[in-house]
């Protein structure tokens, strides 16, 4: 592999890396800093809602470099382009729309981006990560089996989320915080998904003698 593509695909394996970790830390960070400098006593209902905390600018920030990461993103087909730039503004509709606005059209805009948001990763994990070679290495096929299941599970929380929203609130289940876990819970496996893509997890192994010299 010549220098400038090796360097290529070094940068998209830490592009790759970096949205994965910013997945995984989003929640966690929002709630241990609006804890640590501001004055949330407990979880707050969803991660939207930290926006109205002193976690707001977290939330933005975060959101903000999430969404230019994923529009940096380019893979082997205008696909993965078109639902990178997607995903990018999915995102910056989530962030800089915010929840329970007393404008309607404003929280409807955040409540469409996040939706739109989840099911973009969801596409990632299920349909775009899985392709690959007519001979996936006994590792790609471990690979594809976690993107599956990362994406089912964003799948699986959307579809709780909404079933929350229709028949759950008001309920003993609002002391639970549902959203945020569900919420939290479909950005870690939207971050396991794409840390593994970004070969952190389940790398393809190096050949037992080193490459073969041609």
């Amino acid at each position: 592999m010549r220098g400038a593509a090796k360097r290529q695909v070094i940068s998209y394996l830490v592009l790759r890396r970096a949205v994965g970790v910013l997945g995984i830390v989003f929640p966690v960070w929002l709630s241990a800093w609006c804890r640590l400098v501001g004055d949330c006593t407990e979880i707050c209902d969803s991660i939207s809602a930290y926006y109205h905390t002193a976690s707001h600018d977290w939330f933005v920030g975060i959101l903000c470099a999430i969404a230019i990461f994923l529009w940096s993103y380019r893979g082997p087909d205008k696909q993965d382009d078109i639902m990178g730039d997607l995903a990018c503004l999915f995102a910056l509709g989530v962030a800089m729309l915010p929840t329970g606005h007393d404008t309607p059209w404003i929280a409807a805009g955040h409540t469409a981006s996040a939706l739109g948001l989840f099911l973009v990763l969801a596409y990632f994990s299920l349909r775009m990560f899985t392709k690959g070679c007519d001979a996936p290495t006994p590792r790609k096929l471990v690979r594809n089996k976690v993107y599956r299941v990362c994406g089912w599970i964003i799948l699986a929380c959307i579809a709780l989320i909404g079933l929350y929203n229709l028949v759950g609130r008001g309920t003993a289940l609002d002391a639970l915080k549902p959203v945020f876990w569900l919420e939290a819970t479909a950005l870690w496996a939207f971050g396991v998904s794409w840390l593994t893509k970004g070969e952190m997890l389940w790398p393809d192994r190096p050949p037992p003698h080193g490459p073969v010299k041609s």
